[in-house]
């Protein structure tokens, strides 16, 4: 008896999880989505241009927020608040998160915006 297989089930399991946008194009639209909206922004480390993890760092009035990109349980792209969740940073705690990271992942893009709420400027699921 052969066995069928079932193309549906395939695809679908196939379309829970979106494709992988490269990271330089990721930061690209977002410097320019952030301009747009008054918030600008600047690239602080480059990475990987097509694989490379994204760390966002949001710059507020009180202090900074860091946004690492990771993936929510459905697959599609999400951000995690990293180095003391929602409360605000100080620069110093900043810089001693970011250093650690990017002495694990050698690939990871650091990107800040001037973000007064510390509201990411570009379109982000928060976990």
């Amino acid at each position: 008896m052969m066995s069928t297989i079932n193309w549906h089930d395939r695809i679908g399991m196939a379309a829970m999880s979106e494709a992988r946008i490269k990271a330089r194009l990721w930061v690209q639209a977002a410097l320019r989505q952030a301009d747009l909206t008054g918030r600008p922004g600047m690239v602080l480390r480059h990475g990987d241009d097509d694989a490379g993890g994204i760390a966002a760092v949001l710059r507020g009035r009180d202090g900074f927020c860091v946004l690492m990109q990771t993936r929510a349980p459905d697959g599609s792209p999400a951000w995690m608040r990293a180095a003391g969740g929602a409360g605000s940073l100080t620069q110093d705690e900043v810089d001693q998160y970011l250093t650690r990271q990017t002495s694990i992942d050698s690939d990871l893009w650091v990107v800040e915006f001037d973000s007064p709420d510390l509201t990411p400027p570009f379109e982000a699921k928060i976990l």
